[in-house]
């Protein structure tokens, strides 16, 4: 499932299954309760353009604690 970096970063690889763009909504909405953020207005955010705005706003708001392999 999640391959830690470190002890403070996981890593989500995008090529393979954990890289499909309703996977990543989940994930988003797991860690935006988890830190505290909006977690409906960061899904919206994600939704409102193609693939690679979604993994560009996940990115924006996770990328201090996951990584993003492609």
């Amino acid at each position: 499932m999640f391959r830690p970096k470190n002890e403070h970063e996981i890593v989500i690889d995008l090529t393979g299954p954990q890289g499909n763009a309703f996977v990543l909504l989940g994930y988003a909405e797991q860690y935006a309760k988890c830190l505290g953020l909006d977690s409906k207005k960061i899904i919206e955010e994600m939704k409102s353009g193609d693939y690679e705005h979604l993994v560009v706003t996940f990115e924006k708001y996770f990328g201090d604690y996951v990584v993003l392999e492609w």
